[in-house]
C-alpha cells in the first residue's frame, strides 16, 4: 500500500508538467474526457479495486474524494488551456486556485495515509 500511495503522489505531481504544457502550447495529448474521470489512472484503478473494508477507512475515504476532485479540477484548467483561455488556466494553478488548492490536498491526504499505513 505504502508504495501505490507514494507513487501515486509522484504521478499526480507530474500533471503539474501535463497541465503547463497544455497551457503554454494549447493542446495536449488528453482529452478533458478522460482527465475528468478518476478511476483510469494507475492511482484511480487501485483505490477504486480496494477491499471494501479498506474503503470504510477515513482514510481511504478522505483519499477517494480528494482524488475525484483532482480529477475534475485538472480536466476543468485543462479545459480551459484548449480553449485558449492561457490567464484563466494559470490562475487555476496559481496558488489558492482551484487545481492548486485539489492538488495539494490531495497530496496531504495521500502522505497522511501512507504514513498510517506503516
Amino acid at each position: 500500500m505504502v508504495d501505490s500511495i507514494s507513487k501515486a503522489i509522484s504521478a499526480h505531481g507530474t500533471w503539474k508538467r501535463r497541465l503547463a504544457d497544455a497551457i503554454a502550447c494549447g493542446r495536449s495529448e488528453f482529452s478533458v474526457a478522460t482527465v475528468r474521470v478518476d478511476n483510469q489512472c494507475e492511482f484511480g484503478c487501485w483505490l477504486h479495486g480496494l477491499p471494501a473494508a479498506e474503503h470504510r477507512k477515513p482514510e481511504c475515504a478522505r483519499v477517494r474524494d480528494l482524488h475525484a476532485k483532482f480529477h475534475h479540477e485538472a480536466a476543468n484548467t485543462l479545459a480551459l488551456a484548449l480553449a485558449g483561455k492561457k490567464t484563466d488556466a494559470e490562475r487555476s494553478m496559481a496558488l489558492g486556485g482551484p487545481f492548486a488548492v485539489a492538488s495539494s490536498a490531495l497530496t496531504m491526504a495521500m502522505m497522511d495515509w501512507r504514513q498510517k499505513a506503516f
